[in-house]
């Protein structure tokens, strides 16, 4: 119905565009309404394999298309994402523990999962027991008949247990408990999730998936249909709105990836390799190397490493020093969060573990970027200066 008024060609127009455009870069669907052809067609549903499109709450092609994208490089069957990565592990949370169940979650399980365990889960009736994250197959002796969920990470957070998923999950599974994972240290590639016997696994995008310090994001991917409607049904409801341009960028993110991981992974070992050698360092924490709980098990296991591991100071230097260190680094940022570009160092002083795994107010986590190694390496040896 044609109109002459300018107010309502503003909304309703008839100019069109030349077809055919064609690039190299996926466009960005911004939209919150989907348009329906016909009244009878209108339905509001997460299901996009029942619904394609149905309220941009549920998606865009944008979303979808990097949920798709990263399904297939985990070889899962399908992906949801969420705001952030803590969003992807109340998910979890959400979808797969309810009143009255057992979750077993590793004690080296990242601050926030924890936190969410113990001050949220716990008023919903859900009954947390945090385990050592080296205990492999001897998890089976702490499954009761109401554990209904298993959490690992593996490495783990600050202190990098490599952890034997495959072992855990086989004693989990013959209890009929299903295993989580937090891959993010692996960047979703270097860690064949499903392929060792998780069930579903998370990954902060925010990390090396977005790799520059810019976007939040989280994923979901899970293993099969089951878990597909269990987990998009509790989606539905929580209201976890994705934006369009943050997936763009996590989309450009993805096609760099693999340079970034190769480029990232080989500085970092030069540089956890300087750092076993000081005398002001009494542990690295890095899997690759056999200083770390756990490194026949990557060995094993993994097919690569990334940028971030924790390093233990001697004894002999107190909190202060450390401290110190951290603030006499120039290239090394003091920040959170990890697998960008710029190298960081965050002390860890506030780490909770049911059993300390090493001495309190020792640990510097430190993520390696893409500035030259030996400027790193320099930067380093200078701030050690300060320990005297």
């Amino acid at each position: 119905m044609p109109t002459e008024r300018w107010e309502t060609r503003l909304i309703h127009s008839e100019a069109r565009v030349p077809a055919g455009f064609r690039s190299l870069a996926t466009p960005v669907h911004r939209g919150s309404t989907t348009l329906f052809e016909r009244a009878a067609d209108a339905h509001e549903d997460w299901n996009h394999e029942r619904h394609a499109y149905t309220y941009g709450l549920f998606g865009t092609p944008t979303t979808l298309e990097l949920a798709a994208r990263l399904a297939e490089l985990e070889h899962g069957s399908h992906t949801f994402l969420t705001p952030g990565g803590q969003g992807a592990i109340s998910l979890i949370w959400l979808a797969l523990a309810k009143a009255g169940d057992h979750v077993l979650v590793s004690d080296s399980v990242y601050g926030p999962n924890r936190a969410l365990a113990t001050k949220v889960l716990t008023r919903l009736g859900v009954n947390p027991e945090f385990y050592p994250p080296t205990i492999g197959a001897d998890i089976a002796g702490l499954i009761r008949p109401e554990t209904t969920l298993v959490w690992c990470e593996s490495p783990g957070s600050v202190t990098f247990e490599v952890q034997d998923v495959p072992a855990i999950a086989a004693a989990a599974h013959a209890r009929g408990a299903v295993v989580a994972l937090d891959n993010t240290w692996s960047a979703g590639v270097f860690f064949d999730a499903f392929a060792h016997g998780a069930d579903v696994t998370m990954q902060a995008l925010t990390k090396y998936v977005g790799g520059h310090s810019d976007l939040l994001l989280g994923s979901v991917t899970v293993r099969d249909e089951a878990l597909y409607e269990r987990i998009g049904s509790t989606l539905q409801f929580l209201g976890m709105a994705v934006s369009p341009d943050d997936c763009s960028l996590a989309l450009r993110g993805m096609q760099t990836l693999a340079v970034r991981l190769r480029a990232l992974e080989a500085s970092t070992l030069r540089v956890a390799r300087w750092l076993a050698e000081r005398p002001e360092v009494e542990r690295v924490l890095h899997p690759a190397l056999p200083s770390c709980p756990g490194h026949e098990l990557w060995l094993r296991d993994f097919t690569g490493s990334t940028s971030v591991f924790s390093i233990v100071f001697a004894e002999r230097y107190a909190a202060e020093k450390i401290l110190a260190f951290v603030d006499a680094l120039e290239l090394f940022e003091i920040g959170y969060s990890w697998g960008g570009v710029t190298s960081l160092a965050v002390p860890q002083f506030s780490i909770r573990r049911s059993t300390p795994a090493f001495r309190r107010n020792s640990i510097v986590r430190l993520n390696i970027g893409l500035e030259a190694t030996e400027d790193l390496i320099a930067d380093l040896e200078q701030a050690m200066r300060v320990l005297g």
